[in-house]
């Protein structure tokens, strides 16, 4: 190539190779996060062909991670961690010491200093929030008692590993190129650590609170949804190098708070929404960036050192959490389901041993390990959540499904002949509004928690989960339903959803909203009765309301009198 083209080649090869194995791992019923972690080993060192660019790789990998804790800010809930807070707390911090000391005995078995071993444990304790919602969201147990509790325990390993991300580094720092120091240096080091973030979050409470919502609020009021996603990008990245640049604290623990003061908003779901697609590609380079640095051999040369990972990560978080579970005298099932859930690790893992190989202070083959490590546990969990299912049929025969659904929804089991709204969003809510008032029964399906706790609240029956897992729309009762309404802007999900309504009612009328002539056409033949287009129907309104107004209303014509 004539021109320096290092970024861009990265780009487009990363993209593509992601997107080829991130379709062929959810094809194989795998997590994504295993496809994105491929793409990074085919295109990094360690293999055969194109070699990424191995400075830029960890610069857009900061920039995934910036976004990804802007978004676990985003969506964190402290409502959510209180709710379950006499199990979440004690259970998953005493899973996160258990699995931290069983990581770090095995590091200084390997020989590895002492820092390296608890870094390695650290990094085998904390389970991935991406996986642990998807299998949550697929089996509709996100409204349950143990979902609830997975939640808010995933939420308390988040703030554990936010805490860890801001002190490494400190630490780093007192250890410094090898040299030996002494506790003294170390705690003096922590505490000045520990004194910056408290003047970064004295600041942002006091400060940031108030303006972040204000600009946000003003941006929106402009009317420009382009100003307003970029507004949202420039919170999230301004306020994560701000608090590296100003308070010298980590990128990730700036991102985390801009997102926690935007959760505050009226505006956090329109955020959420609009910096979504950013979000989630460079999550995905974050992601290849980090299968870059994994290298393969690992597996070959070392398969017991790989296999004694896994089982520590599988069996040592899963043993520890049932136990724990067991302890506080929750059912079984539950204990399984948090057991089951935690059982994997992910993205804070990466994290945590990027920072760690970068920081010196965990040698490559700690690194290699955890990578291993989480590769094969993700393969694994929906294996475990397969034989858990089994497990929850045989102890309770034709009953299990039903269960899901009294724990989820009120769902009659004698509904019929009701009407299907999916979305809860603008649309949504006014349509389920009018069909109220008209008397006609429904069952709402909203993924979003707040929009399902308002939809509830209104006296609405809502099942909370995805439309497009099977077992979400069952709960719905399509095979008794009359109609469907799609009320979702989002025309490729909606088309897969209306197949799967006519695949279990042929005879179900359905209805969906468009933005184009192509998303009609594309509705229509995945088999909707109807299909509108929301600015055609716009711009009728609109002329019937000109041709009201007098200057434009047609002259009244006056019968002529009739012959006498």
């Amino acid at each position: 190539m004539p021109h320096h083209t290092s970024l861009i080649a990265m780009l487009c090869i990363g993209f593509v190779m992601a997107c080829a194995l991130g379709m062929l791992a959810q094809r194989l019923k795998l997590s994504p996060l295993v496809g994105y972690l491929l793409a990074g080993v085919l295109v990094g060192p360690f293999t055969p062909g194109f070699v990424a660019d191995q400075t830029l790789a960890p610069q857009l990998a900061e920039v995934g991670v910036i976004l990804l804790m802007f978004g676990v800010g985003l969506h964190f809930s402290l409502r959510d961690l209180l709710d379950v807070k006499n199990v979440a707390i004690p259970g998953a911090l005493g899973q996160i010491a258990f699995v931290t000391t069983l990581g770090t005995g095995f590091g200084l078995l390997l020989g590895w200093d002492t820092m390296a071993a608890v870094v390695f444990g650290l990094a085998l304790s904390v389970a991935s929030t991406v996986v642990v919602m998807r299998a949550l969201e697929e089996r509709r147990l996100l409204d349950t008692r143990r979902g609830r509790i997975a939640i808010g325990w995933l939420v308390v390993e988040d703030l554990a590993m936010v805490l860890a991300l801001v002190l490494l580094p400190a630490i780093a720092g007192a250890l410094g190129a090898g040299e030996k120091v002494g506790a003294t240096g170390i705690i003096g080091a922590l505490a000045w650590t520990l004194l910056k973030v408290a003047a970064f979050v004295v600041f942002m409470l006091v400060v940031g609170r108030r303006v972040i919502p204000r600009v946000l609020e003003s941006v929106a009021g402009m009317g420009s949804r382009e100003l307003f996603t970029l507004c949202v990008l420039a919170i999230a990245l301004g306020v994560a190098y701000g608090a590296a640049a100003l308070f010298d604290v980590s990128f990730a623990l700036g991102a985390f708070f801009a997102g926690m003061l935007l959760n505050e908003s009226e505006l956090s779901h329109k955020a959420a929404a609009d910096s979504l697609p950013m979000r989630d590609a460079f999550a995905v380079l974050f992601f290849v960036s980090v299968g870059m640095l994994f290298n393969p051999e690992i597996l070959v040369e070392h398969p017991l050192l790989v296999l004694a990972t896994v089982a520590i990560i599988v069996f040592g978080n899963a043993f520890v959490a049932w136990c724990i579970v067991r302890m506080m005298k929750l059912p079984q099932l539950t204990a399984l389901t948090i057991a089951a859930s935690l059982s994997q690790i992910g993205e804070f893992s990466f994290i945590l041993v990027g920072l760690g190989l970068t920081q010196k202070l965990i040698p490559q083959e700690a690194h290699d390990l955890v990578l291993a490590g989480a590769l094969l546990s993700i393969i694994a969990n929906p294996l475990l959540f397969t034989w858990l299912d089994r497990w929850q049929q045989k102890q309770q025969p034709g009953t299990a499904a039903t269960q899901v659904l009294a724990d989820n929804s009120e769902v009659p089991e004698d509904i019929g002949g009701h009407a299907i709204v999916i979305g809860y969003g603008r649309v949504g809510k006014e349509l389920s509004r009018l069909l109220q008032d008209r008397g006609v029964p429904m069952v709402m399906v909203e993924t979003d928690s707040d929009r399902v706790e308002q939809a509830r609240k209104n006296g609405l029956i809502t099942v909370r989960g995805n439309a497009a897992s099977e077992k979400a729309l069952k709960a719905t009762r399509p095979d008794t339903a009359q109609l469907a309404i799609l009320a979702i802007p989002q025309a490729l999900e909606a088309g897969e959803i209306i197949a799967k309504l006519k695949k279990m009612n042929p005879e179900i009328s359905v209805l969906a909203r468009a933005h184009s002539e192509a998303e009609v056409k594309h509705l229509l033949g995945h088999g909707a009765d109807a299909a509108v287009l929301a600015e055609r129907e716009l711009a009728y309104s609109l002329a019937d309301m000109v041709m009201a107004t007098p200057p434009y209303r047609p002259p009244r014509v006056e019968a002529a009198p009739a012959a006498t």
